[in-house]
């Protein structure tokens, strides 16, 4: 495994794993608010007995450490506390996409032998254990809710002062798992993207004092905590910053507008389409934006006048983008102060304690202004892939160095500027698609003989996904049954927005897709 821990700048007494990092807040401003939600305010003193509470709970339940614990919820107060506690006993959360089908939930819950889930009875219209009723899930021994029965299973447990918990929490070691997030690759299989404690507090770490996030401020989290950007760089961030966490469990500008205004917010990160939605709903009518400071964005092109008008229009003064991948969840960031046109047309430079550099085909670094791949190195890097030690050491080399799979140019000053993806994935509305997931799934269609699915622009969304069907012979499908089938048998995001039916697709010599060609015809 090209695990690639090296010299990292760890503060001094900085604590080793996020639940030593939830006890050091309560014990050293425990009276502060920690989570507010629904008018309801919980100080660090109250989230850490709550963990601990919880912890106990998962002890009495038999989890022990090394297990797996799935999270495949909306983000909400309980969400953290048994994120927090799973990882105080030693095992690590698989987080779920709320927008996975039962047959994608089912295979990542066998892949990872999940024995618990934590899912709610249901979410916008969607009921998940309906959802994986059929699927066969052998290691899955209890699936509890957190809507209706999360109270009764706490009470399992024997509650906060547990000296049991206290015993998990000093077994707890910094290189101990902490999750297993997956993401897709080139290959249309989604992979388990493993994470250890020590990946992350001292990355989210650096990113607080990047994006300059100080304690007792506001800071609304829309992103899912089911991706990085809610989960690492959004309530985990806070924690360490002994920021305020206000959780959304889903993107609602009114509701936006309300939090802005009566909880006076002052850190809004997410993707460029959320800020896009206020600028058109203040264009509309006025709302106070007085509280806001500070935003981080990403997961598409952002333009420069979009970040002028956050700035002027929003209050947004500190904004910045940054760049990461599941595989390392935060490699470049600009910094505040950094003019509109340097971060809208850049990612920044490498975070505190990172290598980035930028090779070509033979793997040597090129100079300053010529393209080539982002590689990165670090402590930030993931572990390997959840039993792929091929895929793993085809994704960082024996040097350690994580090959991203997006080409880029570096500035002399390391400021980096993606412009092209080696791989096919395009980023629609801030998910990551991988067209050869999307392909694979759309292959399973009765009708469906080709696919080959590319991402194209759109000005709302960034991207979105095209699919150019080959209809199985004596087949007539069309675009609207297509489209219903797919939200059917896909996340919503993976959905491809366009459908067009051809009678054949442009191959190479060898029968590879010509998606360039696709491309330029779209």
């Amino acid at each position: 495994m090209g695990d690639a821990q090296t010299n990292w700048p760890r503060p001094e007494g900085m604590p080793g794993t996020i639940p030593h990092l939830a006890e050091a807040a309560a014990s050293a401003i425990g009276d502060l608010p920690a989570i507010i939600e629904h008018g309801n305010t919980w100080t660090y003193a109250e989230l850490w007995h709550h963990v601990r509470a919880t912890a106990s709970a998962f002890l009495k339940s038999g989890v022990n450490h090394g297990d797996r614990i799935a999270i495949w919820a909306p983000n909400s107060r309980e969400w953290i506390v048994a994120a927090i506690a799973a990882m105080t006993v030693g095992a690590a959360i698989v987080p779920l996409n709320t927008r996975l089908k039962g047959r994608e939930a089912g295979d990542i819950l066998r892949r990872t032998d999940t024995r618990l889930l934590i899912t709610v009875s249901e979410f916008l219209g969607t009921d998940y254990s309906a959802l994986i009723a059929q699927e066969d899930l052998p290691k899955l021994e209890r699936t509890i809710l957190l809507d209706r029965d999360w109270d009764a299973f706490v009470n399992e447990g024997k509650g906060a002062d547990d000296g049991a918990v206290t015993q998990a929490l000093t077994a707890l070691k910094p290189g101990d798992v902490s999750d297993i997030m997956f993401t897709s690759g080139t290959t249309g299989a989604p992979k388990g993207v493993i994470s250890t404690h020590d990946r992350i507090v001292p990355m989210f770490r650096h990113w607080v004092e990047v994006m300059g996030l100080k304690k007792g401020e506001r800071y609304l989290i829309i992103n899912p905590f089911f991706h990085s950007f809610g989960f690492k760089a959004g309530w985990v961030a806070a924690m360490t910053a002994g920021a305020v966490i206000l959780p959304m469990a889903s993107f609602d500008v009114p509701q936006v507008i309300r939090h802005i205004e009566e909880d006076n917010i002052n850190f809004l990160p997410g993707p460029p389409t959320i800020y896009q939605s206020l600028l058109e709903a203040k264009a509309e009518y006025s709302f106070d934006t007085s509280s806001l400071r500070g935003a981080a964005t990403g997961a598409a092109s952002v333009p420069p006048e979009l970040i002028r008008r956050m700035r002027s229009e929003l209050g947004l003064v500190d904004t910045v983008t940054a760049y990461g991948m599941t595989e390392c969840s935060t490699i470049t960031s600009c910094r505040r102060g950094d003019d509109a046109e340097l971060i809208a047309t850049s990612v920044g430079k490498a975070i505190p304690g990172l290598e980035v550099r930028i090779t070509d085909e033979a793997g040597g670094e090129v100079p300053s202004g010529e393209s080539g791949e982002i590689h990165v190195r670090g402590y930030g890097v993931m572990a390997g892939y959840l039993d792929d030690p091929e895929a793993t050491s085809e994704a960082i080399d024996a040097d350690g160095w994580l090959h991203t799979g997006d080409v880029g140019v570096m500035d002399v000053d390391g400021y980096v500027r993606i412009t092209d993806r080696l791989k096919d994935m395009y980023i629609s509305g801030g998910f990551n698609c991988y067209p050869a997931e999307v392909e694979k799934l759309l292959s399973e269609h009765p009708a469906v003989g080709m696919v080959a699915v590319i991402g194209i622009p759109d000005e709302r969304m960034g991207e979105i996904g095209k699919a150019y069907i080959v209809p199985r012979p004596g087949t007539n499908p069309d675009a609207t049954d297509l489209a219903a089938w797919s939200r059917e048998n896909m996340a919503n995001y993976k959905v491809p927005r366009q459908f067009e039916i051809v009678d054949s697709l442009p191959l190479n010599a060898s029968g590879k897709v010509l998606k360039t060609e696709l491309r330029k015809s779209s």
